[in-house]
């Protein structure tokens, strides 16, 4: 079960504006009292909080009104402002789109996936925004049946987001959740007769998960709270004019709860979880009227996850002693009794067990080893074990899903920095990788125009931080190259080096691009992860100076050209080390930041709140409320100069709610020394991954990309 966390779903985008002096080409600040006219000015409306005898002065509190008209006109106003200061590079932004729409086939189509006798795939068309979702019966060759056309569902929307569908038992029904904010929540179930195409008179709100039992017509699902915790399950009989029943609640408010179905069909589960606790409930699949069955009790800092065998419960399992993780098998009767488990992957302090995948006659395990990839396959009759290997010294891997239990092929998908991504079958008898798709760049693309690297960096306290280096093979490392380096470090989500089209509209104008892996991450394991969490928080920040002060020693790039971006989590990242050392960038790309830490994290009526105390630590004990203040990026701003910068928000923003971005950046407006840009730019009408059409998003990455260009002086 995927956590519900402050993470940007969006592409990673960029900013930056600036003029070139000829003779310098340096970037030359601009007087923003003669170049532009004057910047939105927020009031001030002061609020004051007292904590452990601390006074903090809010002027920008009120911001989080947002029926409040003056609200609205405020963020309009900073979107008029940023639309005149980025006037001048509108050529440039038409530009950038044309190249980035050319990388992309615009009539594609996913390898097809066999499920339970229908192959399963999605497509797009040449103009449209949206997927459509299509199967065919029994073989590749059969008639199409169009499931979900997503650009006919989303007409006259603002926004759209089509999230995730699932097929029942007998193939006549789906289940799907969507919704037309744009926001990462609040999404309503409906349900689709796919014999006609037509909708039942099915809508249920806040649905976060759901599965179908084994008869075609119960389906599970689970609903959020006011402040988006997903914690009761129900089940109700589609079809029926019985009311759902509520078979399970979670009281404990820093576990969320999904429900779902196994790959061998045979059980229902519902999975409670916080950040460092789980906990399995598992039903016949058969039998949806029976009672959940916890698998064993949660146990604080004991995490696990159940994937069943034909013949056996596979276990993924951590603990404070196995961070991580090893994987179980236990038998399908007598499993309570620990001393009927028996270890089938061993612990390896070197070596991080990230998922498994169970097949009747294999067990396939994706596990990460000194910041990268590996997948190892082992055979349940013989225990022979195959690793598949991968070509190149920094790419990323993964299994990306094969539904099929009997399958003697594994499906798995491979990309770096400079390869587009491909997807392949593995014979897992052979030991054979079968190509069977790689991802087209129409306008063309050759790999081997451009060198990639690994670097590390040293950190204040000695440890070395990888990072992943593309750029050109013509650029010469002079000190005078832009660049710009990306990261996010918390939650444990890692920072993979993957092909992004996009980011070549920089690259091919000389940019280096650096993604860096620092602590907060899971990149080097879960203890890189354990040192970036709570009081080790800033070790993120600091990790990643020292990564930016490598670029500049090794001479990639020079602090007047280094632009860094982060989004979400990673915008805490952002706002943190420009308040730490402004002087040490160019230009700061904060995407729907979460910048009010403190403030936030002691308001436990908004979305993830109080499931985040195993995150960032409980500001109500003044340990932890006196450490988040120290760093908070609100918090912290001072009268010092800081980078040009470029701040998003998403007005239906349900991770980092929209007041966030925009109060920070009216403080910045008052406390700041120089003359840099400072944008604020809202989608209106969209949450936490910005625009939702597939070219409407390219948009707003042209907008952010041309920032950036422009401000290290950069035209074209």
């Amino acid at each position: 079960m995927s956590k519900q966390i402050r993470l940007y779903g969006g592409l990673f985008s960029l900013l930056a504006l600036a003029a070139c002096n000829p003779a310098t080409e340096k970037p030359v600040k601009i007087n923003m009292q003669s170049d532009y006219p004057p910047a939105p000015m927020a009031e001030a409306r002061e609020v004051t909080f007292n904590e452990f005898g601390n006074e903090r002065i809010d002027n920008y509190y009120w911001l989080k009104e947002k029926e409040n008209p003056e609200v609205i006109a405020y963020l309009e106003a900073e979107n008029a402002y940023s639309d005149t200061v980025m006037k001048h590079t509108l050529a440039l932004q038409e530009k950038l789109f044309a190249e980035m729409k050319g990388r992309i086939k615009e009539t594609d189509v996913t390898v097809p996936r066999l499920d339970n006798g229908y192959y399963y795939y999605s497509r797009t068309e040449e103009g449209k925004q949206y997927r459509i979702y299509c199967r065919k019966k029994g073989d590749v060759s059969a008639p199409e049946e169009v499931m979900f056309d997503v650009n006919k569902m989303a007409e006259g929307k603002q926004a759209y987001i089509f999230s995730d569908y699932e097929v029942s038992y007998d193939n006549k029904l789906a289940a799907y959740i969507s919704n037309e904010t744009g926001s990462f929540a609040d999404y309503t179930l409906r349900v689709r007769n796919l014999e006609t195409g037509e909708d039942l008179p099915v809508a249920i709100e806040r649905v976060q998960s759901f599965a179908w039992a084994n008869d075609g017509k119960t389906l599970f699902y689970t609903i959020g709270n006011d402040a988006l915790r997903s914690w009761r399950a129900y089940r109700t009989e589609i079809g029926s004019s019985k009311p759902a029943v509520l078979v399970f609640e979670e009281p404990n408010e820093q576990f969320i709860i999904g429900v779902g179905k196994s790959k061998t069909n045979d059980y229902m589960f519902i999975a409670s979880a916080s950040s460092t606790t789980s906990e399995y409930h598992l039903l016949p699949a058969d039998n949806p009227t029976g009672k959940f069955k916890v698998f064993i009790p949660r146990v604080k800092d004991v995490e696990y996850h159940v994937n069943p065998h034909k013949d056996k419960f596979f276990i993924q399992y951590k603990d404070r002693d196995n961070l991580n993780s090893m994987v179980y098998e236990a038998p399908l009767t007598g499993y309570e009794d620990r001393s009927n488990w028996k270890v089938v992957v061993p612990h390896d302090n070197d070596v991080a067990i990230e998922s498994i995948d169970v097949f009747s006659d294999y067990l396939a395990v994706q596990t990460r080893r000194n910041g990268l990839n590996e997948i190892k396959v082992i055979g349940l009759k013989d225990g022979n074990e195959k690793l598949i290997s991968f070509p190149e010294p920094v790419y990323f891997a993964y299994m990306s899903g094969t539904p099929e239990y009997t399958s003697e092929t594994l499906r798995y998908s491979y990309t770096s920095l400079n390869r587009p991504s491909s997807v392949y079958d593995y014979n897992m008898a052979s030991g054979e990788s079968i190509l069977l798709k790689q991802q087209e760049i129409p306008s063309g693309f050759n790999p081997d125009d451009y060198t990639v690297e690994r670097i590390w960096a040293t950190a204040g306290d000695g440890k070395q931080v990888p990072m992943s280096v593309v750029y050109r093979k013509s650029l010469v490392k002079d000190g005078k190259n832009p660049a710009l380096l990306y990261s996010y470090g918390s939650y444990g989500s890692t920072s993979d080096a993957y092909f992004i089209s996009s980011f070549y509209s920089l690259i091919d104008r000389g940019f280096v691009f650096a993604i860096a892996q620092i602590r907060g991450g899971s990149d080097l394991g879960e203890q890189w992860y354990e040192d970036g969490k709570l009081l080790n928080k800033k070790n993120t920040f600091t990790d990643f100076i020292s990564c930016a002060e490598k670029l500049i020693a090794d001479k990639y790039t020079a602090s007047d050209k280094l632009a860094i971006m982060g989004g979400s989590a990673g915008g805490l990242l952002m706002g943190a080390v420009a308040n730490m050392r402004p002087e040490l960038f160019n230009t700061v790309v904060a995407q729907v930041p979460f910048v009010d830490v403190v403030t936030t994290m002691l308001d436990n009526t908004l979305p993830l709140t109080t499931q985040e105390y195993e995150e960032w630590g409980n500001p109500n004990e003044e340990e932890y409320y006196r450490y988040m203040l120290s760093y908070s990026p609100y918090d912290n701003i001072k009268a010092q100069n800081y980078p040009n910068m470029l701040v998003t928000a998403g007005l239906n923003d349900s991770q980092v709610l929209y007041h966030e971005p925009a109060k920070y950046v009216a403080k910045l407006r008052t406390m700041k020394t120089d003359n840099n840009i400072l944008l604020l730019k809202t989608n209106m009408e969209s949450g936490h991954g910005g625009a939702t059409g597939r070219f409407d998003a390219l948009k707003e990455t042209a907008f952010e990309l041309a920032f950036i260009l422009d401000r290290v002086g950069i035209r074209d």
